[in-house]
């Protein structure tokens, strides 16, 4: 058993568990190895680490100032809108006025003392707090969110930016303008997404999907969903090449054109390097290329449209699995062989020509690759472009590179 399964071919897990896993693991693979056990010494083969999904965080600024007749924890806590950090005079002017109004709500007890303290409110630069990205709609701050999020803001008071970047504690008028950073999306950054949302929005396989789409394996990624919609717009282009405008299916057994299967092979042999390579955003990419490709033809040929579904199901299952079934399959797409592809339908038989007119290219002319060149010379030389640049004179040199160029020199 030991000499058949041998090492694990793969290793695919996060740098932080290095120690944890990795570490672990070869402890006790050197140790079974030097008692005799095991024929190895390493226990993995290859290993990759993923790269991390970072999230955009958001920040709060609370103001820091100082009252020699207030306790700090009696003050309300104020928060001032990120547009407004960045003005010279912000915190020796305006902010204190505004704060000083803020102060005046203060139960009666403390008025007295509030309307003293012109000169002696002292502000300080605020640092930035991490804010739930759910009470944050882009950049703008859900301000009675954000008072019910911690017991903490319930006496929470803002600074807003109106249209005109001027500060105003009117909420008709302005927005609380959050900040922003791409950093380790982490439960205490308050910036992790949560991935049932959008489940619900898009389906399990738009978010799988989605997530090989952002990029290598290996690198980081910032998550975002601007081109979710894209992937989303992919699986229902797969779903309707085999369903027509009222989701009745529509599907052919007719024969293939060489066209059709040329998209097909191409398909199956770039996915099939690109799962052995690990490099599954290539992939998405290709599947894209081919359904729009399909779609183009207008195919919806069962000897075009199974492979390719068989071949889609390791990256969308759900959707492929439910497409199999309408396919007439009764046994699960699991159980079926994934395609192999044709070089034969991947070779090319004709080219299209740039044909250079004085070394500038001036047409394209398909010819078949086989094509002797003293036919190509004289089509290209019959073609109405070239006659019209020649005016009917012979041209001084014809160059002919098959599979290349057609140059004319006049």
């Amino acid at each position: 058993a030991l000499d058949y399964w041998n090492q694990v071919d793969v290793y695919i897990g996060g740098a932080e568990h290095a120690v944890a896993h990795l570490l672990y693991a070869r402890l006790w693979t050197k140790v079974l190895h030097d008692l005799g056990y095991l024929k190895f010494d390493e226990p993995f083969k290859k290993l990759i680490n993923q790269g991390k999904i970072t999230g955009d965080s958001r920040f709060v600024y609370r103001l820091n100032y100082t009252h020699a007749a207030f306790f700090q924890s009696e003050l309300p806590q104020v928060f001032v809108s990120r547009g407004l950090l960045d003005k010279n005079d912000f915190f020796s002017n305006e902010a204190s006025e505004i704060i000083c109004g803020f102060l005046t709500k203060i139960p009666s007890k403390k008025k007295k003392a509030s309307s003293e303290m012109d000169n002696a409110l002292v502000l300080e630069r605020p640092a930035p707090l991490h804010v739930d990205i759910n009470i944050v709609n882009g950049f703008e701050l859900d301000s009675e969110k954000f008072k019910s999020w911690k017991s903490d803001f319930a006496n929470a008071e803002f600074i807003l930016e109106d249209a005109e970047g001027n500060p105003t504690i009117d909420h008709s008028k302005g927005t609380y303008i959050c900040g922003s950073a791409i950093e380790k999306m982490s439960k205490s950054y308050y910036n992790v997404v949560n991935p049932d949302q959008i489940i619900d929005n898009y389906g399990a396989d738009t978010l799988r999907m989605y997530e090989m789409f952002l990029g290598p394996l290996e690198a980081s990624k910032p998550w975002s969903t601007q081109g979710i919609d894209g992937v989303f717009k992919f699986l229902r282009k797969v779903w309707n090449l085999i369903h027509d405008q009222t989701g009745g299916l529509k599907v052919s057994d007719a024969d293939p054109t060489r066209e059709e299967l040329k998209v097909l092979h191409k398909t199956i042999k770039k996915v099939e390097q690109d799962i052995e390579n690990f490099s599954f955003n290539t992939s998405v990419s290709e599947f894209m290329i081919c359904v729009n490709e399909l779609g183009s033809l207008k195919c919806n040929k069962r000897a075009i449209v199974e492979p390719l579904v068989i071949a889609l199901s390791p990256f969308a299952p759900h959707i492929a699995e439910e497409l199999w079934e309408k396919l007439g399959h009764r046994e699960s797409i699991l159980m079926a062989t994934y395609p192999k592809y044709n070089d034969q339908f991947l070779v090319e038989s004709t080219f299209s020509y740039p044909i250079s007119i004085n070394g500038k290219v001036r047409a394209q002319m398909e010819f078949a690759l086989d094509m002797p060149k003293e036919d190509i010379e004289k089509i290209v030389l019959a073609s109405e472009i070239v006659q019209k640049w020649t005016e009917g004179k012979p041209p001084k040199k014809m160059i002919v590179v098959p599979g290349r160029i057609v140059n004319v020199v006049l």
